[in-house]
Parts: structure tokens; sequence; C-alpha cells
């Protein structure tokens, strides 16, 4: 679930397409768009993780959300970027993100769940 700051001037959707793609190396031809969260959704970070992460500057995130069908191959992901964010990936029913996230991300995408439900039935 790739995830970064909107640039100036930047749509969210094309933001979504340049994060997919700094994190993954997935092109934005490979990735067709589904469904957009009609709202952005907020998460907090636990106040003992405030003062730890972006260097205490800020306390969350508000996110705009996509859901996206990726039309490639597995060999066109490639973590192994310039800047690596992830040491592995794999392909996981969306049942189990709020599972495998941490936890004060959950409620946020059980929600995600129920608004993209319809689309991933």
């Amino acid at each position: 679930m790739p995830q970064g700051g909107i640039d100036a001037d930047e749509e969210p959707w094309a933001t979504a397409l340049r994060e997919l793609q700094e994190e993954t190396g997935i092109p934005p031809h490979l990735v067709e768009r589904i469904a957009e969260c009609p709202e952005r959704l907020r998460y907090d970070l636990p106040e003992e993780w405030r003062s730890r992460l972006w260097g205490g500057q800020w306390v969350g995130q508000e996110q705009d959300w996509f859901l996206a069908r990726f039309i490639g191959q597995d060999t066109d992901v490639h973590i192994a970027t310039d800047h690596p964010e992830f040491r592995q990936w794999r392909w996981v029913d969306p049942q189990l993100l709020p599972d495998l996230i941490v936890p004060f991300k959950r409620e946020l995408y059980q929600r995600l769940l129920r608004v993209f439900a319809d689309y991933l039935a």
C-alpha cells in the first residue's frame, strides 16, 4: 500500500501513480484506476511515536485513496528502487490487510475495505 505526500500543484491520482512507481518500480501504464474513496481518510500517530517519526513534524496523515488494478506481471515489480522503502512484497487477499498493518492504521484499512467492497466482491 504505497503512500506519500502530494507535491505542489499535483493531483491525487498523479501522486498515487508517482508514489507507486517510486516505491515499487511499477510504471503508470501498468495501472488501471478502478475507484476513488469519496473522502479523505485520516489516521493519527500514537502519542509515543510522534517525536520519533518524521522528525516530530506531523502527528498523522490525511490521505486520498484509490483502488487500482495492476495489469502487468510480477516481474514488473522492482522494490529495489533508488530509495527502497520495502524489503519484500507479496500479493494478499484484501481482507487480510487490516491484520497486516500497524495497529494504529487498522481502522482506516477496515474502512477502505467497506468503501471498496462492491469492487472487491
